[in-house]
């Protein structure tokens, strides 16, 4: 199948790539030439601007944006409903507002465009592990998809089947989902990352302390001087406490023991404040997850070593950088 990519950076980039791995063509384009060139290099289409992006597209298209929520994706998804056509389909795959996909929308149906929003989870490990993709929008444009979705996936791989799951979505089970109409995937993505603060939050604490064991403040006979790494490792191994995350935080305790690279300086993405933004519209209750975002903001004032271990992790996962610490992983 072909698919047109706008955003080759962190994800975009690795999406592309991945693709093309599978067997479908890709046609690219991106502010920096550089980007476009590499991807060229590997195989893709490259194009120098959104008309010749469109031109190179056959009917029906189908175009994944992949940049910044806000300004810059409003930007590109009101550019593309120009150069579009009835039948075409646009996808939003990156961190958007589930209420700006709504409107996007209902903005590009009366051009008869179809619009999918795609909350994607994977970060630089992607390309590798596969992506997460919680879908909304057009249910026959998401079937018309499917190939695509199918590709990024990470698939059934070793993880054992839940049981009494029935006749329920087998998408699922291949890492992928239609959650609804437009905005339900990016909604999903939101409380996702919103629960992912929470975690996050919950092994830095808990590092945090096990390194404040060892403090001249207690007795000498209540101080222990732990090997982190070797804790985050033991409880990768049959502990109910292992994820993907402990396994980061494994990772990057093992490589920095001090994680001396990190000030602790935690920004946020923005998804982690609209997920308390729906709990307050519910009154749900988010004890949990609005501390893990305060504690963000506290972070840029006065640092622990609890937030290192939320920088570690963020680097680990995403390629995220502390503000003055230079470029990310990979890409723009």
């Amino acid at each position: 199948m072909q698919l047109g990519m706008i955003g080759l950076g962190r994800m975009g980039g690795n999406i592309v790539r991945r693709l093309m791995a599978g067997g479908h063509r890709c046609v690219v384009y991106d502010k920096s030439e550089e980007a476009v060139r590499q991807l060229a290099g590997e195989g893709a289409k490259p194009c120098a601007d959104l008309e010749g992006f469109a031109a190179l597209l056959a009917p029906p298209r189908a175009v994944w944006v992949m940049l910044p929520a806000g300004a810059v994706t409003e930007e590109a998804v009101v550019d593309l409903g120009r150069l579009l056509s009835p039948g075409d389909i646009l996808i939003d795959g990156g961190n958007s507002f589930f209420e700006d996909d709504i409107r996007r929308a209902q903005m590009l149906k009366g051009k008869g465009i179809r619009y999918v929003d795609v909350g994607t989870s994977g970060g630089v490990w992607g390309l590798e592990r596969g992506y997460c993709m919680m879908i909304g929008g057009d249910e026959e444009a998401v079937q018309a998809l499917d190939p695509i979705f199918k590709t990024l996936a990470p698939g059934k791989g070793e993880i054992a089947p839940t049981p009494n799951r029935g006749r329920r979505d087998a998408r699922a089970e291949e890492g992928y989902l239609y959650c609804g109409p437009s905005g339900a995937g990016h909604f999903v993505k939101m409380i996702h990352n919103g629960i992912e603060y929470g975690l996050m939050q919950a092994y830095a604490e808990g590092f945090d302390i096990l390194k404040g064991a060892a403090s001249a403040s207690l007795p000498e006979e209540r101080r222990y001087r732990f090997e982190l790494a070797d804790i985050a490792e033991v409880w990768r191994r049959g502990s109910v406490v292992s994820s993907w995350l402990l396994d980061l935080c494994a990772i990057a305790l093992a490589r920095d023991p001090g994680l001396e690279k990190f000030s602790g300086f935690v920004e946020d993405s923005g998804e982690g404040r609209w997920t308390l933004m729906a709990a307050i519209e519910e009154a749900v209750p988010a004890d949990v997850l609005s501390a893990a975002l305060f504690t963000r903001f506290r972070s840029r004032r006065d640092h622990t070593f609890a937030e290192k271990i939320l920088s570690a992790m963020r680097w680990e996962f995403g390629g995220h950088v502390e503000p003055g610490k230079g470029p990310a992983k990979t890409g723009a």
